[in-house]
């Protein structure tokens, strides 16, 4: 069994030693691509002088953080890989972590259904639930009866959830078949929302796996850094959210799009911005119109190679 760690770094010293470390003393040897975005903290040279076993590609610009992982992804599978775990550069894994994801995945009862499997996503203190991971687990408790069963000590083997960062993921190689690689028009922010939606339009699962632990360290700090913002900066913030959400939400192939009522839906709003006065919001729907009017047919054309199923934005 293959097993391939991919992992995206630009300035991941912070992270380095326990990342790969953790990597070297997983109970299943894995073997692992890190394609550098172009570190300036002298990553590079850390990781090739202390982790020589590591298979380094040193990206000639900052391509994204999607790019970035096709490139992993493309060299794994070319090599033969069974799994890809894509794992984030300030995360890493225990002993036992690959060993229950394959656990789980040899004892699934239908395979065929797995899209992606994660682990549980521990915070950097290793005591507590990532925070954003905390919240994807909560907002399918009423479904899969996940925080019954950890109340009355019955945990299940594993939970189908609709959403899971992309922080650690272990998808089998049939998945990487169908559903391709990330779409490179994002660039970075999105882009597992983007995936999750293609995995389940292709029917697959996104499965948790309570006995496998891992660590996400960053995701803390961003809570943190978050109080310390302006309203002009969370405002601006939201904005760049809301385009990334339409972006997303139009990238999905189980969103009907259609472009001319796109439009009309926007113009509509902004004529009603404007007679409302609302000089903020009317002014906000008027960029985001011309943003989108030069970005509708691209999106469209992604979106056919995302529904193709065979291996889309992936060289393989």
């Amino acid at each position: 069994m293959k097993i391939y760690f991919i992992i995206v770094t630009y300035n991941a010293m912070k992270w380095a030693e326990r990342c790969f470390t953790s990597l070297r003393n997983s109970n299943i040897p894995v073997k692992s691509i890190v394609i550098d975005n172009g570190s300036t903290d002298g990553t590079q040279e850390y990781i090739k002088n202390n982790f020589p076993e590591v298979d380094f590609i040193q990206s000639a610009d900052n391509s994204g953080f999607g790019r970035a992982n096709n490139a992993g992804i493309e060299k794994a599978y070319k090599e033969g890989a069974d799994f890809v775990y894509l794992m984030n550069q300030d995360a890493w894994v225990f002993p036992n972590s690959v060993e229950q994801l394959v656990d789980v995945y040899n004892t699934f009862p239908n395979k065929e259904q797995i899209g992606i499997l994660s682990p549980m996503h521990l915070d950097g203190t290793e005591k507590k639930f990532d925070l954003h991971f905390e919240n994807y687990i909560a907002q399918d408790c009423k479904n899969n009866r996940f925080l019954s069963d950890v109340f009355l000590g019955e945990v299940q083997p594993y939970y189908e959830i609709k959403f899971v960062n992309a922080a650690h993921w272990f998808i089998p190689r049939n998945v990487l078949e169908k559903v391709g690689g990330f779409n490179p028009y994002f660039f970075h922010g999105a882009e597992d929302y983007d995936y999750i939606n293609r995995v389940t339009y292709f029917g697959l699962k996104v499965i948790v796996c309570p006995k496998s632990k891992v660590v996400h360290d960053a995701k803390v700090q961003s809570f943190q850094k978050e109080q310390e913002k302006t309203p002009a900066e969370i405002l601006a913030r939201q904005r760049l959210s809301m385009q990334m959400q339409r972006e997303t939400r139009y990238m999905n192939p189980n969103f009907d799009y259609n472009i001319s009522r796109e439009k009309k839906a926007f113009i509509s709003t902004i004529l009603k911005m404007g007679v409302q006065r609302n000089s903020s919001e009317y002014k906000f729907y008027r960029d985001q119109y011309k943003f989108f009017s030069k970005k509708f047919n691209e999106i469209e054309a992604y979106r056919k190679t995302a529904m193709s199923g065979n291996h889309p934005f992936l060289n393989i």
